[in-house]
C-alpha cells in the first residue's frame, strides 16, 4: 500500500515521463476506477472498455494534479475519471431512457403541476403512485431515470450568481476536502433506508424545503428536520469510516 509521500514522488516522475511510476499510480488506484465504473454498468458499454476509459481519466489527472490544490491525489482524481466515462457514453450515445420512461415522467410533471394549481402544495408520493398505479420505488426510479446523473459541483440553486454547488449544500457534513476525498458519497445514499434515503433527495438533490418536503413526505416540519438532522449525522460517521 502506497502512502501519501510515496503518491506525491511517484506523480512527480509520473509527470516528468516515467511510464513505470504512472503504471504503478494506476495500478494503486485500480479499485477507486473500479468503484467508479461500476456505477456505469448496464450502459450498453462492456466493463473492460468503461474501464480503459476510467483509465484515461486517471492519467488526464496524474499530469494535470498539482499537490498546491491541497487536496488527496485519490480526491482531485474522481471527477477526472467519471468526467471521462460520461463523456464517452455522452459523446458515444449509450445513455439513453426509453421513451416510456419518458412519456410517463412527463404525464407526472403534468399531474404534479395541476395539482399544485388546485391544492396550492405539492402531492406526496403516496399520492402520485396511487394516480398512475405505480409502486412507489418504481415511481422514484421513474423521477430519476428521466433526470441527468447530478454531480456534487452541479448548480442546484439556478445560474444566478448566488447559486450554490450541491457539495456546498452538504459542506456541513465535514470540512470539504474531506467530502470529497470520499468516494463513498453516492453509494453511502443509495443504501440508506427508502425514508432516509427520499428526504435526501428531495432536500438536497431537489432543492425542496423543509416545509415541502414534510407535504410530499406526509409529515410535519418537525419530524422533517429531526430526521434531516439525523440523516446527515449518519453520512458524516459513514464518511468518516
Amino acid at each position: 500500500m502506497l502512502g501519501y509521500k510515496e503518491i506525491l514522488e511517484l506523480l512527480q516522475k509520473a509527470k516528468s515521463g516515467d511510464c513505470q511510476a504512472k503504471n504503478l499510480i494506476v495500478e494503486h488506484n485500480s479499485p477507486l476506477i473500479k468503484s467508479i465504473v461500476k456505477r456505469y454498468k448496464n450502459k450498453g458499454v462492456e466493463y473492460e472498455d468503461l474501464y480503459q476509459i476510467g483509465c484515461v481519466g486517471i492519467t488526464k489527472a496524474i499530469n494535470n494534479f498539482d499537490n498546491s490544490f491541497g487536496v488527496k491525489f485519490s480526491t482531485y482524481a474522481v471527477p477526472m475519471i467519471a468526467g471521462e466515462i460520461k463523456r464517452f457514453l455522452r459523446d458515444d450515445g449509450s445513455i439513453k431512457v426509453s421513451r416510456s420512461i419518458k412519456s410517463q415522467y412527463y404525464a407526472i410533471q403534468k399531474y404534479i403541476e395541476e395539482y399544485k394549481q388546485i391544492n396550492s402544495t405539492s402531492p406526496t408520493i403516496r399520492e402520485i403512485s396511487d394516480k398512475f398505479n405505480i409502486d412507489e420505488n418504481e415511481l422514484m426510479f421513474i423521477m430519476e431515470s428521466a433526470k441527468m446523473p447530478i454531480s456534487l459541483y452541479e448548480q442546484v440553486d439556478g445560474e444566478s450568481s448566488n447559486s450554490q454547488l450541491l457539495v456546498d449544500k452538504i459542506d456541513n457534513l465535514e470540512n470539504q476536502d474531506d467530502i470529497l476525498s470520499r468516494m463513498a458519497l453516492k453509494d453511502i445514499i443509495n443504501n440508506l433506508d427508502k425514508k432516509d434515503r427520499l428526504l435526501i433527495v428531495l432536500r438536497y438533490f431537489r432543492d425542496k424545503t423543509q416545509s415541502e418536503v414534510a407535504s410530499i413526505m406526509n409529515v410535519s416540519q418537525v419530524q422533517v428536520s429531526r430526521l434531516e438532522n439525523k440523516v446527515l449525522k449518519k453520512l458524516k460517521t459513514k464518511l468518516q469510516d
